[in-house]
């Protein structure tokens, strides 16, 4: 016999020897096994106490694992319902809790551009209030609304102005960030309050009403703004008229133009140069 032989010879004898040890201890532990179920079954037949205190404690025990679980904080569970967000709050009240003047602005405007005097009334309410915070004349913002947009808080131009005031959303996105990002220019309030800002830095950067309009109609460096100066400060014009009418002040003295755009331009933009920007393109003008 060869010494390979020897070597394999021995690894099977080991193998077998290592198989029929492990063999031999699983039988014997299965033996242990049943002669210990058989001892317990034994002991709770003979001693039915021991079986029912036995019971007692598996029922305690399955009881307090299902009030661990029935007691768990509600948030693991299921997480609350989010608050509902303000976008899914109506942008409306009641002209009728609005102080006069303002009331009357919102109705007529409402007759006029053929829009729900409710949401008009929240719009009016806050033209009012920013026209507080930032000195603007409420009505020269309100004016600036009707003739961008007809008060359609959805409204977009061709070249990507935006919402009630018409606001260029990508020039203006630093604007947008600080109140939930660049869809915010369809919220008809946040619209509002971001289009005051870019005709107060239009305003600033003219040094007047007349031409802070053309920069905000984008036309700073056109011979002309197609009308659009003449046409918001006309309807500021008459805005004044029904709040100091309906307030029982005296009628306001008309705008003074400065600007030589005609003001019978068929629209604010139909006579801007084609690749005009409409909208206060501050950048570059």
């Amino acid at each position: 016999m060869t010494a390979s032989t020897k070597v394999v010879a021995g690894v099977r004898t080991f193998v077998a020897d290592v198989v029929g040890g492990f063999m031999a201890v699983i039988h014997s532990g299965f033996a242990l096994l049943g002669l210990a179920v058989a001892f317990v079954a034994i002991a709770l037949v003979a001693r039915p106490d021991l079986r029912h205190a036995g019971e007692e404690r598996l029922m305690g025990w399955l009881q307090s694992r299902h009030t661990v679980v029935a007691e768990a904080p509600a948030e693991a569970q299921a997480p609350e319902p989010a608050a509902p967000r303000a976008a899914l709050q109506p942008i409306a009240m009641n002209p009728k809790e609005l102080p006069r003047e303002q009331a009357a602005v919102a109705y007529w405007l409402s007759k006029k551009y053929r829009v729900a005097p409710e949401p008009v009334a929240a719009l009016v309410n806050e033209a009012y209030d920013l026209g507080k915070s930032t000195q603007l004349d409420p009505t020269l913002i309100l004016a600036i609304v009707a003739i961008e947009s007809s008060f359609n808080p959805f409204a977009q131009s061709a070249v990507g102005a935006q919402g009630l005031m018409q606001v260029m959303t990508r020039v203006h996105t630093d604007k947008y960030e600080e109140v939930g990002g660049h869809l915010a220019a369809f919220n008809p309030l946040t619209n509002l309050r971001v289009g005051v800002k870019v005709l107060q830095e239009c305003i600033a950067r003219a040094g007047s009403l007349e031409g802070g309009l053309r920069y905000y109609v984008g036309a700073a460096n056109l011979p002309h703004d197609g009308g659009y100066a003449a046409k918001v400060l006309a309807e500021h014009f008459r805005l004044r008229q029904v709040a100091g009418a309906r307030a029982g002040g005296a009628t306001p003295a008309r705008p003074m133009l400065s600007t030589k755009a005609p003001a019978e331009a068929s629209s604010p933009s139909a006579s801007l140069a084609p690749g005009a920007d409409k909208v206060a393109l501050l950048g570059g003008a």
